[in-house]
C-alpha cells in the first residue's frame, strides 16, 4: 500500500474540531493531515446540520452549520494540511516512535496522532412503524439539509430535545404550518428554545407517539396518533415529516486501535493524552470527569492537545501556550503565503 511522508500530527476526524486543531498546528509550525470518513469535511455539522444555527461559540451570538464550517476552512488553509476524505483508518501501529495509521486509502505516516473523531459513525433511529421506509427521501426526513425544501408546506416534527425544538422554530418562517408531537409534556431542549416555542404559532402535541401512517395514493400524508399512557387517539395531516429522534453513535474502532476507551469515548488525562504514548483526543471523542459535550469545549481541548503534541514531539518545547503577539505573527505569514 501507499505510504506517506511523515507528518508531525495526523488529525483523525475532519469535523469543525479536527479542522480548528489542524490551523492552531499550523501556529505551532507543525505540519498536519486530516483523515476524513466522509466525502467532505465538517463532520456532523456539515452532513447533518448545515442550516441549525450553533450558540455556543463565544463572540458568536448565532452561526448556522454551514458558515461556521466555511469559516473553518478559510481558516484552516492558513496552514494547509493535507487532507484525505471519504477514508476510514483500520489500524494503529507505532514503530519506532512513529505510528503507521492504515487506513483504505494507505498508510500514512505521522510522529503523533490526534483523534477527533467526536461521536463517530452515525445513524438516524428510525421511526418505528411499518412501512415508513418507503417514503424515506420523499417526504419523510431525518434531518434538515435546505430549509427552503419546506416552503409553503405543512411539516410535522416528531422529537422533543433540541433539534427538534430548532427546527420547528426555523421551519415556522419558512413553512405554511409547523406541528410539533413528542411523547411526554416537557421537553427536553434548552429552556430558551422551549419557551420560543410556547410564543411561536407552531402546534404542540403532546403527550403523543406515533401509531400508524396515513396513506392515500401511495403517498404518506398523515399519522394516527396515541396518547402516550391513554387510550385517546387523534390524527394529523402534513406534506412533510421529519423524524428527530437522535442519532446512534458508534466510536469502536477506539479499543481495536488498543486505546483505552469508556463507553465508546476515549480516556484522556488533564493534557489530552490518551493510554498510547503519542496519541491524543480532543472534542466529544474525549471523556474525563466534569467533560461538557459542546463544540465551544472541542475548540479549548484543541489547543490543549496541541500544544501538549508539540512538547512531546521536542521536550525543550514548553507545554504553555506561545504568547498571543508569537501567534498573531504566525497567522499573518500564514495568510501572505
Amino acid at each position: 500500500m501507499k505510504q506517506s511522508k511523515i507528518e508531525d500530527v495526523i488529525i483523525i476526524g475532519g469535523g469543525p474540531v479536527g479542522m480548528f486543531s489542524s490551523y492552531y498546528a499550523g501556529l505551532r509550525n507543525l505540519s498536519a493531515h486530516i483523515i476524513e470518513a466522509l466525502p467532505t469535511l465538517g463532520g456532523q455539522v456539515a452532513m447533518l446540520y448545515p442550516e441549525k444555527s450553533v450558540y455556543d461559540i463565544g463572540g458568536i451570538p448565532g452561526i448556522s452549520g454551514k458558515k461556521l464550517i466555511k469559516h473553518l476552512k478559510k481558516q484552516m488553509n492558513i496552514f494547509p494540511p493535507t487532507v484525505t476524505l471519504d477514508c476510514r483508518v483500520k489500524s494503529l501501529d507505532k514503530v519506532d516512535n512513529i505510528f503507521h495509521v492504515e487506513t483504505t486509502k494507505g498508510v500514512f505516516l505521522a510522529r503523533s496522532i490526534l483523534i477527533t473523531t467526536g461521536q463517530g459513525s452515525f445513524t438516524p433511529r428510525k421511526l418505528p412503524l411499518a412501512h415508513a421506509q418507503r417514503y424515506e427521501g420523499k417526504n419523510l426526513y431525518y434531518y434538515v439539509k435546505n430549509l427552503n425544501d419546506f416552503k409553503n408546506r405543512s411539516v410535522a416534527i416528531l422529537g422533543g430535545g433540541d433539534s427538534a425544538v430548532e427546527w420547528a422554530l426555523m421551519l415556522e418562517q419558512v413553512a405554511s404550518s409547523v406541528q410539533l408531537i413528542h411523547r411526554r409534556e416537557k421537553f427536553r431542549a434548552h429552556e430558551a428554545l422551549v419557551e420560543a416555542l410556547m410564543h411561536s404559532s407552531i402546534k404542540v402535541l403532546t403527550p403523543y407517539v406515533p401509531f400508524e401512517l396515513k396513506e392515500q395514493h401511495q403517498q404518506l400524508t398523515g399519522l394516527t396518533l396515541k396518547e402516550t399512557r391513554g387510550d385517546k387517539m387523534i390524527t394529523t395531516n402534513f406534506d412533510a415529516l421529519i423524524v428527530s429522534y437522535g442519532f446512534a453513535y458508534s466510536n469502536r474502532e477506539l479499543s481495536d486501535w488498543g486505546l483505552e476507551a469508556k463507553q465508546g469515548q476515549l480516556v484522556v488525562d488533564s493534557s489530552m493524552a490518551a493510554s498510547i504514548e503519542g496519541v491524543f483526543g480532543a472534542g466529544d471523542v474525549t471523556t474525563y470527569k466534569g467533560k461538557v459535550k459542546l463544540i465551544a469545549v472541542g475548540f479549548g481541548e484543541a489547543p490543549i492537545a496541541i500544544n501538549a503534541i508539540a512538547s512531546y514531539l521536542d521536550p525543550s518545547i514548553q507545554t504553555d501556550a506561545p504568547r498571543s503577539s508569537d501567534l498573531i505573527l504566525r497567522a499573518q505569514k500564514g495568510e501572505s503565503q
